[in-house]
């Protein structure tokens, strides 16, 4: 007998609906459960097809049924493969999305210091606060799990954890619903001890995946928020005097270089940004040492579902400041036009 779209749909609800409960299922239980539509009748013949075909089992007369070894094998094999299929896909969007951006922002950082002769820098856009999406746990073997993490913007993670013995399907199954009932949409800042301590006391003796995993996830998400910055122009800094002495001119030009300072003051600018979204620091006002004898000025640029970026442009205090500001509103309009168009293709603009 053929396991059709309408068996395996029955026998997923009979198995999510076992894994919540830990009780037998029912057929009345199963027509609220899914999609379907079909009466308690047909989901009866339906379950007895199942039970025939060895999927799920009958505890006892009278009872529902709860699935057996081969149900949960075809369970997992089918979710195993369509959870690799997403990861797949979005991995591939990932890579062809960071692709396009990095292209864009340097184009946008080298324009920027052909139209305004100064040096500027822009930063890759990051979420303020990411958070986790899914948690994906699948057995390597018998003493290697994968932990798969998605972070928002569909970022990937994967992490190897070592177990100290195998564990079974129901087991890794159930560990996915803790954790990602638990954790989903969360930032790292508000998962708590509490939280912790609970979900390690509902792993029982594999608390220890839980500490791990959670650990990952941290990881994972703090090492989306370093930042990715493009500079541009920066020998534009010997056209004016003031900034021209070697030894000022050899710091600055570190600075851009190295870019450690120049993440730390678009940092800034990204976690106390005002409402226009652009920032002035005129000589001394300017955080970065090396630039105390310049001007910067500083606009956030957002792409939407909270992503943002900061645009800085840095050249002499006499710098024609509202010339600079008109360009960085520009770019701030330009680049929400071109992400919607490059990146979300028929996106209805508002």
């Amino acid at each position: 007998m053929e396991l059709d779209e309408r068996k395996k749909k029955i026998l997923q609800a009979v198995i999510r609906n076992y894994l919540e409960t830990g009780e037998p299922v029912g057929s009345r239980t199963i027509s609220k459960f899914t999609d379907l539509n079909l009466s308690s009748a047909t989901i009866r013949n339906e379950m007895a097809d199942l039970e025939e075909m060895g999927y799920i089992l009958q505890p006892h007369t009278s009872a529902g049924r709860i699935p057996s070894d081969k149900g949960y094998r075809l369970y997992v094999d089918t979710m195993m493969e369509e959870k690799a299929r997403e990861v797949v896909e979005m991995k591939e969007m990932l890579v062809e999305r960071q692709d396009k951006m990095e292209i864009l922002l340097k184009q946008v950082a080298k324009v920027l210091a052909q139209n305004t002769r100064y040096a500027t820098l822009v930063s890759a856009p990051q979420t303020k606060r990411n958070k986790l999406k899914f948690i994906q746990l699948s057995r390597v073997d018998v003493h290697q799990i994968l932990a798969v993490i998605v972070i928002e913007g569909n970022v990937i993670k994967n992490n190897i954890l070592q177990v100290n013995e195998e564990m079974s399907d129901e087991t890794l199954l159930k560990l996915n619903i803790l954790l990602n009932t638990t954790l989903g949409g969360l930032c790292i800042d508000e998962i708590n001890l509490g939280m912790i301590t609970v979900m390690k006391e509902q792993a029982g003796i594999h608390s220890d995946i839980v500490s791990e995993v959670i650990d990952a996830v941290a990881e994972a998400i703090r090492a989306e928020e370093a930042l990715e910055i493009y500079t541009s122009g920066t020998n534009n800094i010997f056209r004016y005097p003031e900034l021209a002495d070697q030894e000022k001119a050899s710091e600055l030009i570190n600075t851009f270089e190295e870019k450690q300072q120049l993440g730390e003051l678009l940092q800034e600018t990204f976690n106390n940004g005002n409402s226009t979204g652009i920032q002035v620091y005129i000589g001394e006002e300017t955080p970065v040492q090396s630039m105390r004898d310049c001007s910067v000025v500083t606009a956030t640029y957002e792409l939407g579902g909270g992503m943002k970026g900061t645009i800085g442009i840095v050249g002499p205090k006499r710098m024609d400041y509202d010339r600079v500001v008109g360009t960085l509103r520009t770019i701030q309009t330009q680049l929400d036009e071109l992400y919607k168009d490059e990146f979300h293709p028929g996106e209805k603009k508002t």
